[in-house]
């Protein structure tokens, strides 16, 4: 048994146990455990087996799910604040990094992702006609008129268009015109600034 609990019900068993009017001794008698170990486990002690915990919450008649309910597992989480991102310029085209989820918050990088903003010139382009990449995209115009060529085809895109497609085919953003192009851009695997 542990005596380092990361989750804490022991304080909840007390206080149903109380408002029934029962002691420990009768707890541990019908639960067929001992006074003592009912005790250890009101106490945050120690850390009880699933049939223990099973056995003593049919004894108070609790529904397990009660025990659990506020039990929260702590995940990462991270936040890219605005004056804190990254930007660079490849090309004419200016990538800020928003968040992004690594291989250090999951174990595979198949869920890798990277989030940015990208601007691009009147003119500019992002991508390649001539060589795609493993994985995919998506895209959110936030400001101006874009043009995608993806493969041998083309696709307008203006403000509140998105677009998602496999990186694997050749594929550029030009902005096509007389204000800079802005987007939300989505990557997974992470390519820009995982290169950098």
């Amino acid at each position: 048994m542990s005596k380092n609990l990361n989750y804490r019900f022991g304080e909840k068993i007390r206080l149903v146990r109380e408002r029934r009017g029962m002691t420990l001794k009768e707890v541990g008698s019908v639960a067929n455990v001992s006074e003592s170990l009912v005790s250890q486990i009101e106490r945050n002690k120690v850390s009880p087996s699933v049939d223990t915990l099973m056995a003593i919450t049919d004894a108070l008649d609790i529904d397990p799910e009660y025990l659990f309910r506020d039990y929260k597992k702590k995940r990462n989480i991270h936040i890219t604040q605005k004056k804190d991102r990254n930007s660079l310029t490849l090309n004419n085209v200016v990538y800020h990094q928003l968040a992004s989820i690594s291989n250090t918050d999951s174990n595979s990088q198949e869920t890798e992702v990277e989030t940015m903003v990208i601007e691009i010139v009147p003119g500019g382009q992002k991508g390649d006609i001539e060589y795609g990449h493993p994985g995919n995209e998506i895209g959110i115009i936030l400001s101006g008129i874009g043009e995608l060529l993806y493969g041998t085809e083309t696709y307008d895109l203006n403000k509140g268009d998105s677009v998602s497609f496999s990186s694997d085919i050749p594929h550029i953003l030009k902005n096509k015109g007389d204000d800079i192009l802005k987007a939300i851009w989505i990557i997974t695997p992470p390519r820009v600034f995982s290169l950098t």
